[in-house]
């Protein structure tokens, strides 16, 4: 042959076949090939055939092993040269110490690994780092996995770790498989492949060695490695195209690992259970020679059970070295292997370019990451730095991405018209779905159903016509046992039956694999696993604050293929999360927590809610002191404040907006128009944007209640009431005190008649909104706190808001307003703080409304949505955009129609710092809440600075509530 037609062949060879092409690429090599030549060179050839035979051992190291333990591994570090160390158990701050002792006493610098498929199980606060690869499997987007293989990596080498044993590339095709399931990242080859090379490039790039496993494909395989010897028992042909397929792409993209597999694989070795670790065959014909493979060639854990029987101790390691493998894995006996191998190198079985082969290799991948310039792991913020915000934020981010919906008849997810859902969530599983719960509640009210018999479970759900279950296995390892119980079967069944059934399975798809009928199932959600966060994350993808996005990575029994997924959008309603998802810093809003802890302890207020929320997600929510200075009842999410005069913006204001848009106000509508008997007043003339904007010359407020106590005694005059409800004396005021019924229509005259101020200018007044009240309950004849329920809270779900609380809640979580020694002469508690409101029942339209922060958020939320949420349209936009309009600012007048507006010039309701498109409310008892369209954000403080004195008010004094409004927008960080 002629060399022109022998290099003309070569080209063609590389130019058509991948296997040729790709040899070229030696996963191995630094930036600077040269220096890392030298340096290989020159360490290489100061060894001695014992270190150098070390090189290819990596032992098994525990951080928590006692002294005896840690000194037999000095022992081998120190006397037999080994090259590298795998840690399995123990802490970061004990690893990182123990990593440096070992590194210090090596004379080549050890190649550190670790099993950290799904990052370093070592955070203080969750089990795994981040989620499983059957969980990532889901996720459409390989943009996250990529970040995921990065950040993994940034942890593995803030610990000292150079190679991680991770992805496993293993295509899971059996729901049996022990030892694979939840590790691997689906079934269908393409996924994982490109699941598994985003995950490698992410790693890699950060100067961590990737190691993609188990060659050649331990996904089909019904028996635990760790314990026997599987079988693999498809043709070569089948092992090439489906099990072996990521390793051709990994590899071409620059891999610079692979594990061998503990399995026997008859297609491709003939000898019977020989491990596919020590089968020259697959090591090198095919792996190395076949595939063009270059990188570290690493054995499985030369320790496993069920290999074809060797004479001696240390034969398997020298089986596994003449197989092809560079780095021997967990042998059981290192120093009986390194004899072993050392024999056979004087006897001439291993030559020394086999030896010089394997070695060199070892200390390039040295050189790569590094250790040619050791230094010790660094001991300060180690624990911080490998629980960082962003490892949350990505977290939260995976998870979101993963949950997916594989059956939603009728599209009853996400859950709309909130008035018409009477729902139970019931747990079945073995474990905690707490998390799951409370965040289900952030939304709707829901009460968990318990019982000990079918029958009785079924009695008590009879009252719901939506049943939330929920299946909660353990999230502590992915080997945990993930199937239904025949009971739970039988359970889910019988609900499904009779009521609409929403199944979310907080474990691996293949739970579903049981299932005969899913026909009378409505909805049905794979979450994958029972962590808080996934837990917390399905809650908000049932209600809408999330979408649905995930794929199923596997298909699951007779009902649910491999990519099913359904794909649902938001409905706006609030979502949570972590400030860093919405461009703010967790770091900077803890002034926050100093200044509402200063609050706290200097006594302007017992006890705070404090929410922020920005784009659509609530990212702090936080409670603070207690509901009284007895420090007895700590403040809880659940409790309701008085809010005040928030009641403007949450009660009156929403049904004034509604009449508007159906025509049958306007904002230059006049009073004497509302209403008749104002024909003849002093203000019929005045309109309703005057009246709402406070630039009506109305008095500010009239102290209804002074004229019904006893001139003498001041008390309660039993002319005006009584201790005992009757049909005379049927408005409650307080505990046991009655006012006079008709008393609320002397108050209206009392308004009708009143005096004006003598000039027109901005003044701030309660009149109009008893006006206003009387207008809209005549209206629709229907009282006013019915009409806000029925209208907005009950679909908002807004569960916790309402009026008279004392009805619907228990006192535990009602929080007391005020001692009061001048009218009712008893502590306020669940009764409405404001003297006016409380003579109308409770019911005012400018107070009396009691609420949560969070469900205050969501009606702030809705309008800063310009009128939508949660699937509905509350308001048209352009409604907003009217009432959110100061028209009056050039009369020095700030606000806007019901909602107040930043200030104009240095002093007034904000920091100052806020966009003028922003609006909000304050109220009396300590309450405040504002939003910025501009930048998003929604800000909800509630107090009881009146308790036990009203007359105080440090908390305004001191400016606490528009200094935590500044601080917040300091947090901003995009």
């Amino acid at each position: 042959m002629s060399m022109r037609y022998f290099f003309y062949t070569i080209s063609i060879l590389f130019l058509v076949n991948p296997v040729f092409s790709q040899q070229s690429k030696d996963p191995l090599l630094a930036s600077n090939p040269e220096l890392q030549k030298k340096w290989v060179d020159s360490v290489y050839n100061t060894m001695t055939l014992k270190e150098k035979i070390g090189q290819l051992y990596t032992i098994q190291v525990f951080s928590n092993e006692d002294e005896e333990t840690k000194k037999a591994t000095i022992d081998l570090i120190k006397e037999y040269h080994v090259g590298g160390i795998i840690y399995s158990k123990g802490g970061p701050v004990r690893q990182a110490k123990l990593n440096n002792e070992l590194q210090s006493i090596s004379k080549v610098p050890l190649l550190v690994s670790m099993d950290a498929e799904w990052g370093l199980n070592m955070r203080l606060d969750s089990t795994f780092a981040f989620p499983w690869n059957m969980t990532l499997g889901a996720i459409k987007d390989n943009k996250l996995i990529e970040q995921v293989g990065k950040q993994i990596g940034e942890h593995c080498k803030r610990l000292g770790v150079q190679l991680n044993f991770a992805p496993v590339v293993d295509i899971n095709t059996n729901p049996k498989n022990p030892i694979i399931g939840n590790r691997s990242f689906g079934e269908d080859r393409d996924n994982v492949t490109e699941k598994a090379l985003a995950f490698m490039k992410g790693m890699q790039s950060v100067g961590v060695l990737a190691n993609a496993k188990h060659f050649p494909g331990h996904g089909d395989t019904s028996t635990d490695s760790h314990k026997t010897l599987p079988t693999i028992d498809f043709d070569e042909k089948r092992i090439d195209s489906v099990e072996m397929y990521p390793y051709k792409r990994l590899i071409k993209e620059g891999l610079s690992s692979v594990m061998v597999a503990h399995l026997n694989v008859p297609s491709l070795e003939s000898r019977s259970n020989y491990p596919s670790s020590l089968s020259n065959h697959i090591v090198t014909d095919i792996l190395k020679d076949s595939l063009g493979f270059k990188g570290l060639v690493i054995s499985d854990a030369l320790n496993m059970k069920g290999a074809a029987d060797f004479d001696e101790s240390g034969e398997i390691d020298l089986a596994a070295f003449l197989a092809g493998n560079d780095i021997l894995l967990i042998s059981e006996d290192p120093p009986m292997g390194i004899s072993k191998i050392t024999d056979a190198y004087y006897e001439g079985k291993i030559s020394e370019d086999r030896l010089a082969h394997s070695v060199k290799k070892i200390l390039m991948a040295k050189y790569k990451v590094g250790l040619n310039h050791y230094k010790p792991v660094e001991l300060t913020n180690l624990v911080s730095d490998l629980n960082r915000i962003k490892d949350d934020a990505l977290y939260e981010d995976l998870t979101e991405n993963a949950l997916t919906v594989v059956k939603n008849k009728s599209d009853l997810l996400p859950l709309r018209r909130l008035e018409t859902k009477t729902i139970a969530y019931v747990k079945m599983g073995d474990d905690d779905g707490s998390a799951f719960f409370d965040e289900l509640k952030k939304y709707a009210k829901i009460h968990e159903v318990k019982a000990d018999k079918l029958d009785e479970m079924l009695t008590q759900l009879q009252s719901y016509n939506t049943v939330i279950i929920g299946f909660h296995r353990s999230n502590e390892t992915p080997w945990k046992s993930y199937e239904f119980t025949d009971q739970e079967l039988v359970w889910l069944y019988e609900i499904a039956r009779t009521h609409t059934v929403i199944l979310d399975a907080f474990v691996k798809p293949y739970a579903l694999s049981d299932f005969h009928s899913i026909e009378n199932i409505e909805s049905i959600i794979v979450s994958y696993q029972n962590s808080d966060i996934a837990q917390q994350k399905s809650a908000q993808l049932i209600f809408g604050a999330i979408p649905s996005k995930g794929i199923l990575p596997v298909s699951v029994g007779d009902f649910f293929k491999v990519g099913d997924g359904i794909q649902n959008n938001s409905l706006k309603r609030l979502a949570y999360t972590i400030p860093e998802r919405v461009g703010m810093s967790s770091k900077k809003l803890e002034k926050v927590d100093s200044l509402a802890n200063y609050a706290i302890d200097q006594k302007m207020t017992p006890g705070i809610q404090l929410l922020i929320a920005r784009k659509g997600k609530v990212i702090y929510s936080k409670n603070f002191g207690y509901h009284t200075y007895d420090d007895k009842e700590k403040v809880t999410s659940n409790d309701v404040y008085d809010v005040a005069s928030l009641t403007k913006i949450l009660g009156t204001l929403p049904l004034l907006m509604e009449l508007e848009e159906q025509g049958i106000v306007s904002l230059d509508i006049k009073l004497s128009s509302l209403l008749p008997e104002y024909k003849n007043s002093n203000k019929k003339n005045i309109t309703l944007k005057q009246m709402l904007s406070h630039y009506a010359r109305l008095i500010p407020w009239i102290p209804f209640y002074v004229a019904t106590l006893d001139s003498v005694t001041h008390q309660p005059n039993p002319k005006y009431y009584r201790h005992e409800y009757s049909s005379k004396f049927n408005i409650e005021v307080a505990k046991d005190l009655y006012l006079r019924s008709d008393y609320p229509d002397t108050m209206q005259t009392i308004i009708k008649d009143s005096k004006l101020l003598d000039r027109l200018h901005y003044r701030y007044s309660d009149l109009p909104y008893y006006i206003l009240k009387k207008f809209i309950e005549k209206h629709y004849d229907k009282p006013l706190d019915e009409l806000v329920q029925d209208h907005f809270y009950e679909s908002l779900g807004a569960n916790m808001t309402m009026y008279n609380p004392y009805h619907k809640l228990s006192g535990k979580n009602i929080i007391p307003t005020e001692i009061d020694n001048y009218f009712r002469h008893q502590e306020v508690h669940g009764y409405v703080h404001d003297m006016g409101a409380a003579m109308q029942n409770g019911v005012g339209g400018h107070a009396g409304i009691f609420s949560n922060a969070n469900d205050v958020a969501k009606i702030m939320q809705m309008y800063l949505q310009k009128g939508y949420y949660g699937g509905k349209r509350y308001f048209k936009p352009e409604t907003i955009d009217k009432f959110n309009t100061c028209y009056y600012c050039n009369k020095d007048n700030r606000r806007g129609v019901g909602f107040d507006k930043p200030q104009l010039e240095d002093e007034g309701p904000t920091c100052g710092c806020v966009s003028m498109t922003s609006f909000g409310h304050s109220g009396f008892t300590g309450t405040y809440a504002w939003a910025d369209p501009d930048k998003e954000i929604v800000y909800v403080f509630l107090a009881n600075r009146t308790y036990p004195d009203s007359s105080k008010n440090e908390l305004l004094k001191e400016d606490i509530r528009t200094k935590i409004q500044r601080l917040i927008y300091e947090a901003i960080i995009d």
